[in-house]
């Protein structure tokens, strides 16, 4: 990426407060903002918001960011409202993650923003709404969502007049592409999203399996950390009613895990000694559990997926939400006309079948219910246009 004057990059912060701030906090082997190479649109340095500061901010005030409050995590509304959706996972994810930044010396502001923009390409309905995309658009690509948040973050959202999209650094955008490259060794702030992103999410789906009645307390005492952390729990709180015993191990599993991966961490990385980010991936170095750890994971991780994911109520939740994307994503490839005016000008740059596509991905849950009743199952009440496309919103 080439540097322009007064870009944040390299020299943008030396000598600043911010490189202050970092240089007494953060520990040699983190990410500063000094060395940031910039954006790919030139911006002078904010007085008093450091780079990845700036980042965060604008994910979170993007339109698709807002959305991701109407999108399934893994059960749908029809189920409750208590389980997870997009967001609120996105939320708890920035929180382990600034968590184990923290006590690792890390740079906290650039982990925020990976952690809030890391699930913001999500399509409806989760990750079955990006297995039907990924099926409609096998002959032009695919769909991943995790490029399509860079689709979104450089290209989609319109929001400042001086570029197209948000404009984020390109540590940032480099650390979103290694969700999908998986090559190289990341940087250890892109490193911990993901550790955070995997505590979290096994937490909170053994909570709203439990909850929704999916699967018992009990019968997730069949895992092996499960039923370590019960016992404790029981011991420790006698008598304590199912609810209650449902919330503390939530919070055991992911104290258990965060305090676990802070303290192997340590360890490594004061072995290894690194007095530089380069440093750290120059030597391939990964963040990861002790082998035994490792182990009771990959079993709560197994277990959730053949007793929750593939239990019977969701399959069949996931298979009719696939449904609805595979037939609105071909109505729409029969009449483009119905897709808003930016989707259709998008055609001319990345095709018919990417540009429904994109459409179809920025919907929420509710609204591509609404799409598929009122344009495909011919519902001709008044649906209401609750949802424009993103550029506009």
């Amino acid at each position: 990426m080439k540097e322009a004057e007064g870009n944040e990059g390299p020299t943008a912060t030396r000598g600043t407060w911010l490189d202050a701030r970092e240089s007494l906090l953060l520990a040699p082997y983190a990410t500063f903002s000094r060395e940031s190479r910039g954006r790919r649109y030139p911006e002078p340095a904010h007085p008093y918001r450091g780079p990845y500061q700036r980042d965060r901010d604008r994910v979170v005030h993007s339109a698709a960011f807002r959305r991701l409050s109407g999108k399934m995590q893994v059960f749908t509304g029809e189920m409750g409202d208590y389980h997870r959706t997009r967001l609120t996972h996105t939320h708890e994810v920035a929180s382990i993650a600034r968590t184990v930044a923290r006590a690792l010396r890390l740079n906290e502001d650039l982990v925020e923003a990976l952690a809030l923009l890391h699930d913001i390409g999500h399509p409806p309905y989760g990750h079955a709404g990006e297995e039907a995309l990924d099926e409609c658009l096998a002959d032009h690509g695919g769909f991943s969502h995790n490029a399509f948040a860079l689709t979104l973050v450089e290209s989609l959202e319109r929001r400042y007049a001086a570029f197209p999209g948000l404009n984020l650094s390109w540590e940032v955008l480099e650390g979103q592409r290694h969700r999908i490259e998986k090559t190289g060794t990341p940087r250890l702030e892109v490193q911990v999203v993901d550790l955070a992103d995997s505590i979290s999410y096994d937490a909170a789906d053994v909570d709203d399996a439990v909850k929704l009645e999916l699967v018992s307390l009990d019968e997730f005492g069949e895992v092996p950390l499960v039923a370590e952390l019960l016992a404790e729990l029981r011991q420790r709180y006698h008598g304590v009613g199912a609810s209650l015993l449902r919330r503390e191990l939530t919070r055991a599993l992911i104290d258990h895990r965060v305090s676990r991966l802070i303290d192997d961490a340590r360890r490594q990385l004061e072995a290894a000694g690194f007095r530089s980010a380069d440093a750290v991936r120059e030597a391939g170095f990964r963040l990861t559990f002790e082998e035994q750890m490792q182990a009771k994971i990959d079993e709560l991780e197994a277990f959730l997926y053949e007793r929750v994911y593939r239990h019977q109520r969701l399959v069949s939740v996931r298979r009719e939400a696939q449904e609805r994307v595979r037939a609105l994503f071909h109505h729409l490839k029969a009449h483009p006309e119905r897709l808003p005016l930016f989707h259709r000008k998008r055609i001319e740059s990345v095709g018919l079948e990417r540009a429904c596509g994109e459409y179809i991905a920025g919907m929420t849950d509710r609204f591509c219910d609404r799409r598929y009743r009122e344009w495909v199952a011919g519902d001709s009440r008044q649906m209401g246009d609750d949802q424009i496309s993103l550029p506009s919103a």
